[in-house]
């Protein structure tokens, strides 16, 4: 049976879419094989209806940190990877699917590859049935820190009655050496075409494509920030694209500002003052794209973009607790790899192989308000670091950066379209899930009951398409719930029995 990997050794290799679009990035799995039973073999989380269901599942594939996955507009899985083959949507192999990545490293980690955000899914650019899959290795076996090469494998989900296929694999688009993985990508201004980044080893230089419909353009490549030797760690944009974060403990954090119509970086801010602690580490931004969360083992710590000083507004929010895994005093929950969820909260991995994750459930918060909550989340079986690679598949336009957008929906418009706002269940005992259209500006809750009072009030996050609401200590009847973003509103009536 598998053994638990123990974090205390280091491990380096290792905007309103219509409410159709919303289910692709709901699915989060994670576990080990499960043919030995509990504690082993997968949990699957999905977030489709708001607050994420977590079942226990028997597929055959096994994680550690590579995964990526993507799914259908109504949040049914078309496919998913650990780095080492690609399973449909019967959780068999695709058609074609095995043999990705290939070199000794995939071969040693046939149960999933060291390295976090090593996959990254999307549909291509114009297309409705052509998927781009980009991957990577660690191909200087047997330190496995570098990847020698940037992959491409193209999957059409149309064939092999629906269940998709790789129509080909593996083709390299970057051969240079690579820090391996933190393959990330951010929306083009036109709304359409795709950037998708990785960095140099050895070097300050980031490699960039440009993802259209017709072509994939570069590598082009832009020198800034830190010289940074190969890593793990995590790099994201923010969800609206304008900036972007590379984090390691060994060159410490850069925070930029990003150009999406031109793919350029600037205005490096860099932290160089984080512990040194030699094991995975993660960051990710907030909903609005106005905080920065950086997680060391011991520590998260916070940055406001909006300060004037943005290293200098680095705030501890959290400190570990001390907390283990029940029945082993070693598996500590420590903070490793973080990921922005479609509930507006940002989910924790916790460096061992444990049953736990952390969530910050405030995230736009600046300070203690955002509330770490660690080990709050409890999943059906043992894991290992393991959060999918999902990029803000739902930003928009901007022709503000001088980019013209491209010919399809407006996914930048703030005003969602009339009926978008759903209570499910409704009539209720109190406690359901709103859900909205995908938005790129945060807004308010209000609840009114029937004499038009207002008796609930609450945020809801940019991006996010759901809000838990508990109303069950308020009279049975008949409430309107109301969700405001600037100038516009809409309203769903909610019965209470």
């Amino acid at each position: 049976m598998k053994k638990i990997f123990y974090f205390l050794v280091l491990v380096i290799s290792g905007i309103v879419p219509s409410m159709a679009q919303q289910g692709i990035n709901n699915n989060w799995l994670m576990g080990y094989e499960s043919w030995g039973g509990l504690p082993f073999g997968q949990t699957r989380l999905d977030f489709f209806n708001g607050t994420p269901v977590i079942s226990y599942d028997s597929i055959e594939m096994d994680f550690n940190h590579t995964h990526a996955n993507i799914s259908d507009a109504q949040g049914n899985m078309l496919f998913y990877t650990n780095g080492y083959y690609i399973a449909d949507a019967s959780n068999d192999t695709m058609q074609n699917g095995s043999g990705i990545n290939p070199g000794a490293y995939a071969n040693m980690f046939k149960d999933g590859l060291l390295i976090p955000q090593g996959a990254l899914a999307m549909r291509k650019p114009g297309s409705n049935n052509i998927y781009y899959l980009f991957h990577g290795t660690a191909d200087d076996t047997p330190y496995h820190t570098m990847a020698f090469h940037l992959y491409l494998t193209t999957i059409d989900i149309s064939m092999n009655n629906g269940k998709g296929a790789v129509i080909s694999k593996n083709q390299i688009l970057i051969n240079d050496s690579l820090n391996a993985g933190k393959i990330a990508a951010c929306k083009h201004a036109n709304g359409r075409d795709w950037w998708v980044m990785v960095h140099r080893a050895n070097s300050n230089m980031f490699y960039k494509l440009l993802i259209t419909p017709n072509v994939i353009l570069g590598p082009y490549s832009q020198n800034i920030g830190t010289v940074r030797t190969p890593d793990a760690g995590q790099a994201k944009f923010s969800p609206d694209g304008t900036k972007y974060a590379y984090y390691f403990f060994t060159q410490g954090l850069d925070i930029f500002d990003f150009n999406r119509c031109t793919g350029q970086l600037s205005n490096v801010q860099s932290d160089y003052q984080l512990p040194n602690v030699p094991v995975n580490v993660g960051c990710e931004f907030s909903p609005n794209s106005n905080v920065l969360y950086v997680s060391e083992v011991k520590w998260v710590f916070q940055y406001d973009l909006l300060a004037s000083n943005i290293i200098a507004s680095r705030t501890t929010v959290a400190v570990y607790d001390s907390f283990f895994q029940p029945g082993d005093p070693v598996l500590g929950t420590y903070f490793c790899n973080q990921q922005l969820a479609p509930d507006g909260k940002i989910y924790i991995t916790t460096g061992n192989g444990t049953t736990y994750l952390h969530t910050i459930d405030n995230p736009d918060v600046v300070g203690m308000g955002c509330n770490v909550n660690q080990h709050s989340v409890q999943v059906a079986a043992y894991y290992f670091n393991t959060v999918p690679n999902h990029p803000n598949y739902f930003l928009g336009c901007d022709s503000t950066l001088g980019c013209l957008c491209a010919s399809t929906v407006n996914l930048n418009d703030p005003h969602p379209p009339e009926g978008s706002l759903k209570a499910m269940p409704n009539p209720t005992d109190g406690v359901f899930t709103l859900q909205f259209n995908v938005m790129s500006i945060s807004g308010e809750l209000e609840i009114y009951d029937v004499m038009g009072r207002l008796v609930y009030k609450d945020y809801v996050s940019a991006w996010s398409q759901f809000k838990k609401v508990d109303i069950s200590n308020m009279p049975k009847g008949i409430y309107f719930c109301k969700i405001i973003r600037k100038e516009k509103s809409e309203s769903v009536k909610v019965v209470k029995e």
